[in-house]
């Protein structure tokens, strides 16, 4: 006994030895002081490759136009409060450190753009959003940039400006940059002040706060697990002590959720590869984008009532329709074929969506791209989400991704390649604010942003809807799909298909 406790603590000792000689390092090697970045965030700032930018970006629309150097003002009295803004990243053995930029100059991050003169100014603003997809932000800076558009006419003639937004996944996910976002237009909150977080003492310490602790409380009520008796299980593994005093019970609940998490873990592991269509295979470095105009949201929602399904079940199943028609024009055989997209899942409690960082899971949804039948393949879709609801999924990639993190990168693109292997798409599903924002005294008529695809993946898929209506937007490998606005072309006439078939079901009182 007295030689194991002896060994304990021999063990914490070079364990907290290490920790210093490594923060001593760091510290020798660039002279100054600095925040350690999380181990999910160094996945997401190492899973950068040749085909595949790390990057979140966007588009903003505006009207009327807004100028270069109210934009600026704007960003210093907003997204610099952040301090994440200014600060740039310096890599180690041991991983990254965020580190105050001495020489950050705002000039190198607002810069203005001009778009080649061409009749269809859409397609020149999407050309180079593709473009800037494929550039990498300077690794010397901050990781993030917006390149603004002074003079840009939509496709319903009205003169405005456009904003393209680029932003290392590594500083936030989506949910937190959403309320980046809500601090920069007008009348938007400041971000609240945040307190410095102590140090973790020790490796158990970690895995607490990055494995456990996101997935108690409102994190397992959002993903609809299996009872209360789950939520108290998972606390349980956050303090086992706690555990044991709650007895038999609670025995019983650890041993539903320790079934559930091994039969996540095992279908995670055994996921089947996807159906082989022309959007899979090896990527060529080159991007193409491409979105319609908004559909009205009212008119989503009413074909989801009458259907009883979700909003997202209908938009799904018109984003599968879409996949299927659009193979379908190559001659493609898409019967009985599906597709598998990951799509993020919120990990973070909404009272803290102002943190930068990552705090998200990604759950497998198998697209139904070769059922015909509109309403068919809508309740399919609805059979699909139902069956992810109480899944660990999520909880099991974030924990990869934070494992990852550990890892040297060729050990880390091979546990990651897992996912690129076998999915197709990357899909995202935000709902913004109802009601059209402000910025700098402009109407933002129009938001799309695209999250990135990693390893192989060739196919990313976005829906947001905003101000009254929902968009639909791609962004592809010009490699595998050289023409997205074919795909895009589809998703209308998608949901008009089941619309029409809606009102016309037999319907009783």
């Amino acid at each position: 006994m007295v030689t194991r406790v002896t060994a304990q603590a021999a063990g914490r000792k070079v364990a907290k030895n290490v920790q210093k000689n490594v923060k001593r390092a760091v510290s020798g090697t660039l002279g100054i002081s600095g925040e350690r970045m999380s181990k999910v965030d160094t996945a997401w700032l190492r899973m950068d490759n040749d085909a595949n930018l790390m990057m979140i970006v966007g588009v903003w629309q505006l009207a009327p136009g807004v100028k270069h150097a109210a934009v600026r003002e704007r960003i210093e009295g907003s997204l610099l409060k952040y301090d994440r803004f200014k600060q740039r990243v310096m890599e180690d053995a041991a991983g990254a450190t965020w580190v105050m930029d001495r020489n950050f100059d705002l000039a190198n991050h607002v810069v203005a753009e001009k778009l080649p003169k061409s009749a269809n100014q859409e397609q020149a603003l999407q050309d180079r959003v593709a473009e800037l997809a494929t550039q990498r932000l300077d690794p010397k800076r901050p990781l993030w940039q917006i390149h603004l558009v002074e003079d840009y006419t939509g496709p319903d003639g009205v003169r405005g400006s456009a904003m393209i937004v680029r932003i290392h996944h590594c500083i936030a996910d989506g949910i937190a940059l959403i309320s980046v976002t809500m601090s920069l237009v007008d009348g938007g909150a400041p971000p609240p002040e945040r307190r410095k977080k102590a140090a973790a003492a020790g490796p158990e310490d970690w895995i607490a706060d990055t494995l456990l602790k996101p997935f108690t409380d409102i994190t397992v009520k959002a993903l609809g697990a299996v009872g209360e008796g789950a939520a108290r299980s998972l606390g349980m593994l956050g303090d086992p002590k706690k555990g044991m005093e709650q007895g038999v019970s609670g025995s019983f609940d650890m041993a539903k959720v320790l079934f559930q998490l091994l039969s996540d873990s095992a279908a995670l592991a055994l996921m089947p590869d996807d159906s082989k269509t022309r959007l899979k295979g090896k990527p060529g470095g080159a991007k193409k984008v491409a979105w319609c105009q908004p559909i009205p949201l009212d008119e989503v929602k009413a074909v989801g009532k009458a259907l009883n399904c979700s909003i997202n079940d209908v938009l799904l199943s018109c984003v599968a329709g879409a996949l299927g028609e659009y193979l379908k024009t190559f001659g493609d055989d898409v019967a009985g074929q599906e597709i598998r997209a990951m799509v993020p899942v919120n990990l973070r409690p909404l009272d803290q969506a102002h943190k930068l960082g990552n705090r998200f899971g990604l759950v497998p949804l198998v697209l139904p791209i070769g059922i015909d039948n509109p309403i068919e393949r809508v309740y399919e879709v609805r059979r699909r989400m139902a069956a992810l609801k109480g899944s660990y999924q999520p909880l099991l990639a974030f924990s990869l991704l934070a494992v990852a993190g550990l890892l040297i990168k060729p050990a880390q693109d091979m546990m990651l390649n897992l996912f690129a292997k076998k999915t197709t798409a990357v899909m995202t599903n935000v709902p913004g604010p109802r009601e059209k924002l402000k910025f700098c005294g402009s109407t933002l008529e129009q938001s799309m942003f695209w999250v990135p695809q990693s390893g192989d993946m060739g196919l990313g898929v976005s829906i947001l809807s905003y101000g009254g209506g929902v968009q639909f937007g791609v962004i592809t490998d010009s490699t595998l799909c050289p023409e997205p606005q074919r795909i895009i072309d589809e998703f209308v006439p998608e949901f008009a298909k089941l619309s029409i078939v809606t009102l016309m079901l037999p319907w009783g009182e």
